[in-house]
């Protein structure tokens, strides 16, 4: 590897383990017991290298996807291991991928003296765990595993080939943003809102994941205001309220596989209502009330001039623009409603991939827009 060495690797390792040692030292000091061990930056260097290697070869035609682990067989529950450990090395990665490429199943890398080896596989992460993802040729993620048990891994960095963007849970207000992108930032969600954090970021994955687009609208429950910034009568406005989602994140649950399944299924299902041309209506209880909704200017209330665009990755400032230099017509009219309505929230999927928070900040007294792709792959 040292002979075709990945120069991106070498700069990325040292910004990305100087995170994983502060969040570290922030656990220890919460007493958080079996943390992973932190990786050195010549152990983030070669898994990295490795992997963008192996994600530019294919096997039978298709690339790899595959999730690494640095950890040793020893800190997983229930490890896979083979009985002859296998080298680090971009063939191994590319023949093994197809075996773990499923969701949640990650291949466990550990040193013996300066040499890197996989030892098998496992489901199970200590916390704070490096975890790398190879998603697509040349395009990689850093991610660590949150302290609790539940919720999407926190992502640190994403590669894409000479690109490095390490996320900066600093760059923003955190006790001014919303919760979904302080708990993308890493940020602990208040223990009653965790399952609905939960679910609203799998079901920003999920819009994503359709390549359609798609807007949909968080407001408040119990309250008609929305309907003054929506254009005549909602073709497709769901009565009751469909409450499924709602009834899986609220009422008194046990976490189970059954139950993490059923909240997938619920949530894939309202996600591909996002694809439908307008936006979709979700109060904050998850109930949905419309879609295809067609947003307009509140009456009364000026038209918007400026956002506050952030992007929370290092290097990135935040700046006042116009929402149409966001995107399209979702963008201007997702960052008008959060203007409008002030104590509701806005989700934008763009058809490219890109992904933005809109929400209305107190402290800014303007629309900010949350650039949040990067945390969401």
């Amino acid at each position: 590897m040292n002979q075709r060495a990945y120069p991106t690797a070498g700069i990325a390792a040292e910004r990305v383990q100087s995170h994983f040692l502060e969040r570290h030292q922030v656990e220890q000091a919460r007493r958080t017991k079996d943390l992973a061990t932190v990786p050195d930056s010549a152990a983030i260097e070669a898994l990295v290298d490795c992997a963008f290697w192996a994600s530019l070869r294919h096997e039978e035609r298709f690339p790899p996807r595959v999730s690494l682990g640095f950890l040793s067989a020893a800190q997983a529950r229930v490890p896979l291991t083979f009985e002859r450990p296998l080298p680090l090395t971009p063939e191994v990665l590319t023949r093994l991928a197809p075996a773990v490429e499923r969701p949640g199943i990650h291949l466990g890398v550990w040193r013996d003296d300066n040499e890197f080896y996989i030892w098998g596989a496992t489901r199970t992460l200590p916390a704070l765990c490096f975890v790398l993802e190879v998603f697509d040729p040349g395009l990689l993620v850093i991610k660590r595993r949150r302290a609790q048990e539940t919720g999407k891994f926190v992502n640190v960095a994403v590669l894409q080939g000479d690109r490095i963007k390490v996320v900066d849970n600093h760059a923003l207000s955190l006790s001014d943003s919303p919760l979904i992108v302080a708990a993308l930032l890493g940020l602990d969600s208040p223990p009653s809102s965790v399952d609905f954090v939960d679910a609203l970021i799998q079901l920003s994955v999920s819009m994503r994941a359709h390549g359609r687009g798609g807007s949909v609208l968080i407001v408040p429950h119990g309250t008609q205001a929305w309907r003054e910034s929506i254009i005549g009568p909602t073709q497709y406005s769901v009565l009751p309220p469909y409450s499924e989602l709602g009834s899986l994140v609220f009422q008194p649950h046990e976490e189970s596989v059954q139950w993490s399944e059923k909240l997938r299924r619920s949530v894939d299902l309202i996600a591909g209502l996002t694809a439908v041309d307008g936006a979709m209506v979700l109060t904050d209880r998850c109930d949905v009330l419309a879609f295809g909704a067609k947003i307009g200017r509140r009456e009364g209330y000026p038209q918007i001039e400026n956002v506050i665009d952030a992007e929370p990755v290092e290097g990135s400032d935040a700046r006042a623009v116009h929402p149409s230099q966001l995107g399209g017509t979702r963008h201007l009219s997702a960052a008008q409603f959060s203007q409008d309505q002030i104590d509701s929230v806005a989700l934008v999927a763009s058809q490219d991939g890109g992904f933005t928070v809109f929400a209305w900040s107190a402290v800014k007294n303007a629309v900010h827009a949350y650039r949040v792709e990067a945390l969401l792959l």
